[in-house]
């Protein structure tokens, strides 16, 4: 059983920073690729950065491009997204995802487990 467990969130003023951690259980975390995603109230879920197996690749969304970071750790099961000059239209849940292949994708229909969520909200 695949878990993921995000943590990290919470308020931030805009402008300011967070980080948030993912720590992954009951799998190869090695041979996974690793997204996260968010989703603000009313809106569907949509891509934020994505980062290979090994963490030669990453990719993120326009909107987050310069700002965010994308990042595992191996040895620790663990997958950050460091968000610096935040905007309050950063404001939403955000979900840790795996992705049963050593390429990532940035589609929410190619992710196998999915974390519960952490909140994060951005005020002006």
């Amino acid at each position: 059983q695949v878990q993921l467990v995000e943590s990290g969130g919470g308020l931030a003023q805009a402008g300011g920073s967070l980080r948030l951690s993912c720590a992954v259980s009951g799998g190869t975390f090695s041979r996974f690729a690793m997204g996260w995603f968010r989703q603000a109230p009313g809106k569907e879920r949509a891509f934020v950065a994505a980062i290979s197996w090994s963490g030669s690749m990453t990719y993120y969304a326009d909107s987050v491009k310069g700002r965010f970071t994308i990042s595992r750790d191996n040895a620790k099961t663990t997958v950050y997204l460091e968000m610096n000059s935040l905007k309050p239209e950063d404001t939403a849940v955000y979900y840790c995802a795996a992705r049963q292949s050593v390429f990532a994708r940035a589609t929410v229909n190619e992710y196998d487990y999915w974390g519960q969520g952490t909140q994060v909200t951005v005020s002006s």
